[in-house]
């Protein structure tokens, strides 16, 4: 989460239980993700989240 905070320019929205909302604004749109906060998290999670931030894989592990 932090790195999504820090590197892509997400914000904290609001916390229920263990997961997390994000969101940035690019343009007009919106962008939400939902974040588990586990220690870990497995690999197909991790995918899911990304894919809704819009952020690729690849550009994520660089700043990881």
């Amino acid at each position: 989460m932090k790195n999504l905070i820090r590197e892509f320019g997400f914000s904290f929205i609001s916390q229920k239980g263990s997961h997390t909302k994000l969101r940035k604004k690019v343009r007009s749109r919106t962008i939400t993700t939902i974040v588990p906060m586990h220690r870990e998290l497995a690999y197909g999670t991790l995918l899911g989240v990304l894919e809704l931030a819009e952020v690729e894989e690849e550009e994520f592990r660089k700043v990881a």
